[in-house]
């Protein structure tokens, strides 16, 4: 044990990113792998230092997941010098600690692609590496995942290893546990490691993290004997105690001998110290024999071996790309970008900003706090994105008034749902991807009582670089089919203000959908007002009146800013064989999906409209655009009598790869050139 202890603290901290690549010979001479197993102990330890210092140097070249990543180091070492993958099956759950696994199974060289279009995936994914034996993205599922893959094992008769990796976050969500309890009633051989490092993204909260915190600091463990049994012992690090006092600490500690864990039927090892690499390989060798259900209990430093994430695990959970020095900015004038010609001049928008663009969550968070200090019924919930979500300055302004229920988005909706029937006035801020998992308490809990709950989706349409599994391009069509559901899509940040305030106003349950990152600059106006329930705004009306053709381009929610620049090109189209603009534009802002402006279709057909589009950024299907065709279809007397063509512009029945944004928009033919083509093949 004192030359474990001795060999660990030879790992290094480091306090800046690097701009170079960094030395790593250690590093550089692994390709799978299995070529870790001719490594020394030593070897492992300085490989650990610089796997670290190569993973901050990627960090700073493409952003990315950061503080995870550093913290599971020496364990993602571990695993795989003792494990023969992919034979045996190592599940990570999440994914934001996956980085060091990527670049330990071939992956080294790409990983400065990763979250880049074309580039790695942020998350493990199947499809990327034969390694990547689970495609993860939202938490808890990793126990799950293995589960089924050791019962399946099992009935095939195949002796291969399952390990799942699961932080103290990800084992808030129920799922984990749900899991955990079929896992011991199959008598499964499944290795469910604990990453426990008090961290989700947020701190981890509730009584679980108090559990967890009780085992740390009682200052023992349940070591691992040589023939795999349970031994109570003082904790290493814990030596310096007055050994008088050890026996009747011993007797003090019942959570270590009947701890959950233990207590739903899985044999418990831990805590152990994470980055101690002699320690882990002693353990898990060990673990990794034993018969059922085991659980190896981790404790590790969230940021690990970079001191500014040490200090800041929550700022330093993700990162951007270093930005440019002046050198390289200077390098890279007058280089021309490889896009593609556009057919017509597109113009530019046209939008004042006196300051700049405000984030949507950050839109969100001010709504919160201005509402709150005016109507004390005001409650707010997230399930462990408080920071994510904008709502810092509601959480320290209103503590008595926010609940952060950790990872758990059925419990966060059925929580709210309670509260409704109290007489206050409950808003769930979530993302769009993350609502998908409580989708039944939202039907069952919230919309079949009618209960006063608002929904405030984040994140909802295309991501960027954390891709298809955090997409929210689902949200319009799960809940438009949901009775007593309102659906609001703000244009930009002022309409999102003033419609959080018109639907927390109502009272029934509603939602407000926006997007990711920031907005157009729009200035947002006081008082807070409130908008009429389901009226669109006629926005701008471009062309000549005398124009054949008259199309109504029928935006939903922030792709208003593209319809306007589409709009405008299309109404100034006098290329190729047009002497002049043969086509008039209505660009209506529909501001929203449920209930529709129905009214508003009808005049504007009975205005002589030849041209319906809609334009989302959603599927296609079952979207805005397809409740506009349920309504002409099954409703309209005037479409009926005039049958103006219909196309619905969004995305195409396919998951979008990662990439940024503006990729993610111009692979749907979402950007304004995309918009504009597919608007030019509906006019001819």
């Amino acid at each position: 044990m004192e030359s474990a202890a001795k060999l660990s603290s030879l790992q290094q901290t480091y306090a800046v990113i690097p701009r170079v690549r960094p030395h790593t010979p250690l590093l550089d001479a692994i390709n799978t792998p299995s070529d870790l197993k001719k490594f020394t102990t030593a070897q492992l330890i300085n490989l650990a230092d610089e796997l670290r210092l190569f993973l901050l140097y990627s960090a700073g070249q493409s952003g990315g997941h950061f503080g995870a990543n550093l913290g599971v180091v020496e364990l993602t070492i571990a695993l795989h010098y003792l494990l023969d993958a992919p034979q045996d099956q190592i599940v990570w759950d999440v994914g934001h600690q996956a980085y060091a696994h990527k670049v330990l199974t071939g992956r080294r060289d790409k990983l400065g692609t990763i979250r880049s279009k074309d580039g790695l995936t942020a998350f493990p994914e199947r499809a990327e590496s034969a390694y990547d034996t689970f495609g993860v993205g939202h938490s808890s599922t990793s126990i799950s995942a293995g589960l089924g893959m050791s019962l399946a094992l099992r009935y095939q008769g195949r002796a291969q290893t399952v390990a799942c990796i699961i932080g103290d976050g990800a084992m808030t969500g129920g799922m984990a546990f749900e899991a955990m309890n079929d896992a011991v009633q199959q008598d499964a051989d499944l290795l469910v490691i604990l990453n426990d490092n008090d961290m989700s993204i947020s701190c981890s909260i509730g009584g679980f993290s108090r559990h967890l915190a009780m085992l740390w600091e009682s200052g023992y463990q349940v070591d691992i004997s040589d023939a795999g049994e349970p031994v109570l012992c003082q904790r290493p690090d814990m030596q310096a105690f007055d050994r008088r006092k050890r026996h009747k600490e011993m007797r003090d500690v019942p959570q270590l001998e009947d701890n959950l864990f233990k207590a739903v039927g899985f044999t418990y090892f831990g805590p152990f110290d994470g980055h101690n690499v002699p320690e882990l390989l002693r353990v898990l060798s060990l673990a990794k024999q034993v018969k059922g259900p085991v659980l190896v209990h981790i404790y590790t430093t969230k940021g690990k071996g970079f001191a500014p994430a040490e200090l800041d695990p929550v700022g330093y959970h993700a990162i951007g790309k270093l930005p440019i020095e002046d050198d390289e900015a200077k390098s890279t004038e007058g280089r021309v970008s490889a896009t593609n010609t556009p057919k017509i001049d597109i113009p530019k928008a046209d939008i004042p900003k006196t300051r700049p663009a405000l984030k949507y969550s950050q839109v969100f968070g001010q709504f919160l706090c201005d509402k709150a200090a005016a109507d004390d019924k005001l409650l707010a919930i997230t399930p462990a994105m408080e920071e994510g979500s904008g709502m810092i300055d509601f959480a320290h302004h209103f503590p008595t008034r926010f609940f952060d229920v950790a990872i758990a988005e059925q419990h966060a909706v059925t929580l709210a749902a309670g509260m409704a029937t109290q007489g206050v006035k409950p808003i769930v801020a979530i993302y769009s991807t993350f609502l998908q998992r409580g989708y039944d308490q939202l039907i069952h809990d919230v919309a079949l009582q009618n209960l006063d709950v608002t929904f405030a989706i984040d994140r909802a349409g295309l991501v960027g670089e954390d891709g298809a599994t955090h997409a929210g391009v689902f949200d319009f069509a799960f809940l438009r089919c949901v009775p007593n559901m309102l659906i609001a899509a703000p244009k930009d940040e002022n309409e999102c203000y003033h419609l959080l305030n018109t639907c927390y106003e109502y009272q029934g349950c509603t939602a407000v959908r926006y997007p990711r990152g920031v907005g157009t600059g729009a200035i947002i106006t006081q008082p807070a007002q409130t908008y009429n329930i389901g009226e669109a705004v006629v926005e701008a009306v471009l062309g000549n009146d005398n124009a054949p053709n008259k199309l109504a381009l029928l935006a939903f929610g922030t792709m208003f800013a593209t319809a306007q620049q589409a709009a405008q090109a299309i109404a100034n189209d006098d290329s190729e064989l047009n002497a002049e603009p043969d086509c008039q534009v209505h660009v209506v802002n529909m501001r929203w999906v449920k209930p529709l402006d129905t009214k508003l279709l009808e005049t504007l057909i009975e205005q002589g409209i030849t041209h319906i589009a809609t334009l989302e950024e959603h599927m296609t299907m079952g979207g805005a655009g397809s409740a506009v065709n349920e309504y002409l279809l099954n409703e309209s007397l005037a479409f009926k009598n005039s049958r103006p063509a219909v196309c619905n512009i969004g995305i195409a029945d396919r998951f979008i790869a990662h990439g940024s944004q503006a990729e993610q928009w111009a692979d749907c033919g979402l950007d304004v050139q995309g918009v504009v083509d597919q608007l030019q093949n509906l006019l001819s």
